[in-house]
């Protein structure tokens, strides 16, 4: 008879699963964050994987890994260091041993840790068996060889058999942490609805992992953590790529305005085309184009024709449409251009994230070429910031960049899904009076007429050469394109008329207050949140709004003596913030293709503070 198992109460736990890039570890990952999110907890993830398509087996560099912090508590990040780790082989080990916790849980797939293993991970010995691991929670559990047990008799080949494995690892996750098996199995369910020999094997590897360790005796302790508090509503678990797609085609709901998206594939946007491609029943059209300038200056054509138009990219793609978002920015169209940063310079890091590109998206043209710039700060905000840029773009007739990054696009935390009716208005008015028309007429935001093609007397060209005001022929006089150019600058600047005031989480002034933007929100909340409690004054703001900033940023910052900006680059915002209001401030730049840790912002406040980190 097995003895009951303990059951301990804990508030959280960040948990990284690992292996090679087929080992399914997304799949495991994202699996294990959809059941926790109907479980009730919050949650936020970090998918982190090979940028090779088909990374060497074994290998370090071949890794794939998927970390989750999950709670009964408010969490914004995907945790600084895991508490568990589930490696499939020793590069997963390898690759992890230094970012876990001092005594750490290490369930190791014992059956992948063979000579051939060992050597391309570069271990000259077995780390199970050589007290290398000492400090840390060794469970060897032989998950391929209880996976191959499972499944005998079913009607699977011996390989993919040995694909299945993952859900060996992810039953036995779900009984240390309490987690039920429906959601899991009703999507085994869906996926393989045409291959009932599938969902029969990973059905049954999953309740197996879940069995053994009810029925092992090298577990004697399960965890539970209990839902979290959060406001009432309707929650689902969505990513960042989910959330822009979604946001995107709320704004053609509100805007009574067919969506167009033009993009060519690049990591880590490509979601975001593939999301919208699902929603055809709203009328959305989406073009896989050949190169990025295609995919924009499409989106400019569907602009002209009366669309809600946009393109997706990362930096890399960003740079090859500088050309053509001069082209929108001259012709006065609404776009809006969504930039998912990643490492860089060149190819860079294509799946590592990076606050890369804010410099470039407010720069990045030939000659004066100003756009209007806003960032999500969250997965689930990037909904928020897609309905955002959508207005701007069309109201003020010009293009808007949206910066998100490989953390928040692949990254997912719960969504308190909006009622459509709760969602703002986005009003559109397309010119028809043939009387008194001229294509460069602007009305009190400075925004020129939108006009559908083929409108009787509304006749006009467009192009990249300079405009004449008011009639837009084309125009090389030089007191008009120094018109023109002050012009389109004052339109965007006006912006901020029109956007929300900077708010400040705590004190209104100070010592020091921690400024940031994209992506380092929930670190710098926790990293504050931490400070505090440890009873250093410090307050926190986040801008989402970039070009032009919200009308009272001089003000806030001039109300503290220290101003700290913590960047996922060498200090874009930084820069800005110098030139803009000549104000002193400290950078804090970390740059691995990671997020932020909590701890390291922590501890850079605690230091301008004068505190201990000790």
């Amino acid at each position: 008879m097995t003895k009951e198992k303990e059951v301990q109460q804990i508030t959280e736990v960040t948990v990284r699963f690992a292996g090679d890039s087929g080992d399914g570890m997304q799949l495991t990952g994202s699996q294990f964050s959809e059941t926790t999110a109907i479980f009730g907890n919050d949650l936020s993830t970090l998918p982190d994987y090979p940028a090779e398509i088909r990374a060497p087996i074994g290998t370090v560099y071949g890794v794939s890994g998927f970390q989750l912090h999950f709670s009964s508590a408010d969490i914004h990040t995907p945790g600084d260091r895991p508490d568990v780790l589930v490696a499939m082989n020793p590069a997963a080990i390898k690759k992890n041993i230094g970012e876990l916790k001092p005594g750490a849980m290490i369930i190791a797939n014992t059956d992948a840790f063979d000579k051939k293993n060992l050597q391309l991970a570069k271990y000259e010995a077995n780390p199970l068996e050589d007290n290398s691991l000492k400090g840390f929670e060794v469970y060897p559990v032989p998950i391929t060889h209880l996976t191959n047990k499972a499944l005998e008799g079913t009607k699977l080949s011996q390989k993919e058999i040995s694909r299945c494995k993952n859900f060996f690892a992810l039953g036995l996750m779900y009984w240390l942490y309490n987690r039920p098996l429906e959601p899991t199995q009703k999507w085994i369910q869906d996926k393989f609805k045409n291959k009932p020999e599938f969902i029969e094997a990973n059905t049954k590897a999953l309740i197996a992992g879940f069995n053994y360790g009810e029925n092992t005796e090298i577990f004697t302790i399960r965890y539970h953590v209990e839902p979290a508090k959060l406001p009432k509503g309707i929650y689902r678990s969505i990513s960042g790529n989910e959330a822009t797609a979604l946001g995107f085609l709320a704004a053609s709901v509100k805007s009574g305005l067919p969506l167009f998206l033009g993009s060519y594939p690049i990591t880590p946007a490509s979601e975001i085309l593939q999301y919208l491609s699902y929603y055809k029943n709203f009328g959305v059209k989406t073009l896989q184009a050949e190169d990025e300038i295609a995919g924009i200056t499409s989106a400019i054509g569907a602009a002209y024709a009366g669309n809600l138009a946009l393109t997706t990219t990362s930096g890399p793609g960003l740079a090859l449409k500088t050309e053509a978002i001069g082209l929108a920015v001259m012709t006065e169209l609404p776009l809006v251009i969504v930039d998912v940063q990643r490492g860089g310079p060149s190819t860079g890091l294509p799946t590592k994230t990076e606050q890369a590109d804010l410099l470039q998206a407010v720069y990045g043209r030939n000659g004066e070429s100003p756009v209007a710039v806003v960032a999500a700060s969250t997965p689930s905000d990037c909904f928020n910031m897609a309905l955002e840029a959508s207005r701007l773009a069309i109201k003020y007739m010009t293009p808007v960049i949206l910066l998100t990054d490989g953390y928040l696009g692949n990254g997912s935390e719960p969504w308190n899904v909006p009622h459509v009716k709760d969602l703002p208005e986005i009003p559109v008015k397309f010119r028809t009076e043939k009387e008194g028309f001229a294509p460069y007429l602007r009305d009190e935001n400075l925004a020129r007429p939108w006009v559908k093609p083929g409108t009787p007397g509304l006749e006009h060209r467009v192009g990249g050469l300079e405009k004449a005001n008011i009639t837009g022929n084309v125009s090389y006089d030089p007191d008009n394109h120094d018109l023109m150019i002050k012009l389109r600058e004052k339109k965007v600047k006006d912006i901020a008329k029109d956007i929300p005031l900077l708010e400040v989480d705590g004190d209104q002034s100070g010592e020091l207050l921690v400024l940031g933007w994209g992506g380092t929100y929930g670190a710098i909340k926790e990293a504050v949140i931490k400070a505090r409690d440890g009873g250093y004054k410090v307050s926190q703001a986040h801008l989402k709004y970039l070009n032009p900033f919200p009308s009272n940023t001089e003000k806030v910052l001039k109300s503290f003596k220290k101003i700290l900006i913590p960047e996922i680059n060498l200090g874009q915002l930084a820069k800005l913030i110098r030139s803009e209001f000549l104000i002193p401030v400290e950078q804090f730049n970390v740059v691995r293709g990671l997020p932020f840790r909590v701890s390291d912002i922590e501890n850079k406040i605690i230091e301008m503070l004068g505190g201990s980190n000790e």
